[in-house]
């Protein structure tokens, strides 16, 4: 049995740790929180701890790390130097050089690193990116993820703004599509930005959007805003258009944009060619907690069969180089090259 503690008991944290419990091969040890949490039924009898160094003293196999980003490196490194295997959520880390270091680690202690990239285990995704591939390149990619956010999911977005940015933190998963469709690096990124809320910090930002430049000629935006201020309107857009024809998704534009589920719904693909145009249905998607439990089958199974994780960690890198990248060029207001930073 794999043994587990699972860190930060949030939205993805407490999936995380349902995923692990109800894994045939795994044994939760312990769960931490830096204060006290309304847990469901079937975690409510593991161990509670508030600081993290309690949980890493059980000696866990596997060490599942879902707290704010700003203690992801911290926490990853001294997991794998006390010999556990790490799951940790996304973004990697607050710098290019943080994630490096990390990939780094896993790679001198021998250890597992996987990186919470969702979409990565979600089957319509997983075709969208192969349709999208099967056209051809260069491509252009349009994506977006604009969440009017009010109540309970505004004081969350306010609480994440106090270290990451929108097109950060959302901004990785999408960007990590785009490099799984073209395979090229990126070179620069031009971005812009805007604070629309007094209840922020002054130096951030609750919208922002960015335009990616590939070697390959691919080229990319993203955008994303969060806030009760943001539209409603076309706040779900993802095509990725080729000379050979486009690929979009067509029905995710559902429901409220603070669904966390509608952010990974699909329910049909739009594949146009000069000949003509073919819907691809995608009936019975998993909802957030079985994409959850698909990132924690794909975790365990990491370790029993020794994969070898060295493309998924440096895409992780890729993705938050870009993304941070336009986070400076929105400070800054300069184009950033991006040729020397991912060396």
């Amino acid at each position: 049995m794999i043994k587990a503690v699972i860190a930060g008991l949030g939205n993805m944290g407490r999936s995380h740790a349902l995923a692990l419990h109800n894994h045939p091969d795994v044994e939760v040890i312990g769960l931490v929180n830096r204060s006290r949490v309304d847990l469901p039924n079937a975690l409510a009898e593991y161990p509670l701890f508030e600081t993290f160094e309690e949980g890493l003293a059980l000696a866990p196999d596997l060490m599942v790390i879902a707290t704010y980003i700003d203690t992801h490196v911290d926490y990853a490194c001294a997991a794998m130097d006390a010999g556990a295997h790490v799951f940790v959520e996304k973004p990697l880390a607050m710098t290019v050089n943080g994630a490096k270091h990390v990939v780094e680690k896993a790679r001198k202690t021998n250890r597992k690193l996987v990186i919470g990239y969702i979409l990565r285990h979600h089957p319509s995704w997983m075709r969208l990116i192969k349709e999208a591939r099967n056209l051809g390149g260069p491509f252009v990619f349009r994506l977006n993820l604009n969440q009017q956010s009010t109540g309970a999911e505004w004081k969350t977005h306010k609480a994440l703004m106090e270290t990451t940015s929108p097109i950060v933190d959302c901004g990785v998963h999408y960007v990590d599509v785009m490099c799984q469709i073209t395979d090229a690096q990126p070179i620069r990124v031009n971005a812009m930005g805007l604070r629309l809320s007094d209840e922020i910090a002054a130096d951030m930002y609750n919208y922002g959007q960015f335009q990616v430049y590939f070697d390959d000629g691919s080229v990319g935006w993203y955008e994303a805003g969060w806030g009760p201020m943001m539209s409603e309107t076309a706040f779900f857009v993802k095509d990725i258009v080729s000379p050979n024809g486009a690929v979009s998704i067509t029905d995710g534009n559902k429901g409220a944009s603070a669904n966390v589920d509608g952010h990974t719904k699909v329910g049909s693909i739009l594949v146009h060619r000069s000949d003509g145009d073919q819907t691809i249905d995608m009936p019975g998607e998993p909802g957030h907690q079985e994409l959850c439990d698909a990132e924690q089958a794909f975790m365990v199974d990491a370790i029993r069969q020794d994969a070898d994780l060295k493309r998924h960690n440096q895409d992780a890198i890729t993705s938050l180089a870009i993304c941070l990248a336009a986070d400076e060029s929105i400070r800054t207001g300069q184009s950033i090259n991006l040729k020397d930073t991912l060396v």
